[in-house]
């Protein structure tokens, strides 16, 4: 059975917070081995780490902390040996490791004997079915976005087109003032989203362009949002695109080759499935119609119209995280993965369509997480 470490806090690495399912804001060890799970806190959380269970909580005393402050050295130092210690009381000798563990840990632990490898797919795997507590959450934080969108999209509908500008309530809508809304929907519903994208018209074909500035009548705005809950640390993420006004011929094209892509890529999600093949049942739609794919480019040309990024990405304790549904995705879908599936079209100097879903790979197929219709029009 491998060993496992992992010195973070468990706020910001998701690969920890899977595995303690607390917000702890100061960074602690997290080991594993023969199965047992153990953690290095202090006396300020040792109680939370008890109260869950499932895991043993130590405190530095019980490995010479006293010891190392009358020895002196510098705080880092200190915590170094404090860490070491503990791999040796629990026997362990090797271990792997996330990617991004310390370098200066790293380094002393070799240094003394603990050999450590670094393996981000195995910190991947462990994270990519979702557990129930996880799934709650995302499930939570998908109706934060749909009552975040909604509100979006009622400030659109009793918005007033005149002339070039829109107004609302006689003052200019802007990104600003329906994002300082959304941001207050999320806290409603115990999330948080510190960005997402608002974007009208150019700004919605510039990638992750958040967007700013006024609402302007007839062009297309990309709502893209993924509030965080805040029990579990978990996400939600999902698109529409709404016009205020009449939308070209054009876009009313891109919505429908999107939905018809959105709908398709569900049908086709099940366990086993590689994450490019649901990819590719994109391009052929959005190709049929005469629109660049990553599958059509020129080798060393970089696509930013059309169809240009991919199809769709994990969802869980971060906004994006493994398994993809792109060019290059080469893992299988399996049951418990919460992935996006996101088509889109663009027009560079002009703007873009987006059709955003939140779906759940289940034993025997997919749940669609999401309940939001896909109307242009927000007064439709």
């Amino acid at each position: 059975m491998t060993n496992v470490l992992i010195y973070a806090d468990s706020i910001r690495s998701p690969e920890l917070r899977h595995e303690v399912p607390l917000a702890i804001g100061d960074p602690f060890l997290y080991a594993e081995r023969n199965g047992e799970r153990h953690v290095l806190t202090n006396v300020l959380e040792v109680a939370k780490f008890r109260e869950l269970g499932g895991l043993e909580a130590h405190l530095p005393e019980e490995y010479g902390w006293d010891e190392l402050v009358a020895k002196g050295g510098s705080p880092r130092t200190m915590r170094n040996e404090l860490l070491l210690r503990m791999c040796r009381g629990l026997g362990i000798e090797e271990a792997v490791v996330p990617f991004w563990f310390p370098l200066t840990l790293a380094d002393y632990l070799r240094e003394n004997g603990v050999e450590l490898r670094a393996d981000e797919d195995f910190f991947d795997e462990r994270r990519r079915v979702k557990n129930e507590a996880e799934l709650a959450g995302i499930r939570r934080a998908q109706k934060a976005a749909e009552a975040g969108m909604a509100a979006g999209c009622d400030m659109l509908r009793r918005a007033r087109a005149n002339g070039t500008a829109v107004t609302l309530d006689g003052e200019p809508l802007t990104v600003e003032r329906i994002k300082a809304v959304l941001e207050g929907v999320f806290s409603e519903h115990d999330c948080a989203a510190d960005e997402f994208i608002v974007a009208p018209g150019p700004q919605g074909a510039s990638g992750h362009d958040m967007g700013s500035g006024p609402i302007v009548p007839d062009v297309p705005i990309v709502f893209d949002l993924w509030p965080r809950d805040r029990a579990t640390g978990c996400y939600a993420d999902m698109t529409r695109t709404f016009v205020v006004g009449t939308p070209s011929d054009e876009v009313v094209e891109w919505q429908r080759l999107c939905q018809d892509a959105l709908e398709r890529a569900i049908s086709d999600i099940r366990p086993g499935v590689p994450g490019r093949s649901v990819f590719d049942g994109t391009c052929e739609i959005f190709e049929e119609a005469g629109y660049p794919t990553q599958r059509t480019k020129r080798p060393g040309e970089s696509l930013h119209e059309g169809f240009f990024h991919g199809l769709g990405h994990g969802v869980g304790l971060e906004v994006h995280e493994q398994p993809g549904l792109g060019f290059i995705s080469d893992k299988e879908l399996v049951a418990g993965d919460v992935v996006t599936v996101e088509p889109g079209l663009y027009r560079q100097g002009y703007g873009g369509c987006r059709l955003e879903d939140l779906v759940l790979v289940t034993e025997d197929g997919a749940e669609n997480l999401t309940s939001f219709p896909y109307d242009l029009q927000p007064d439709a």
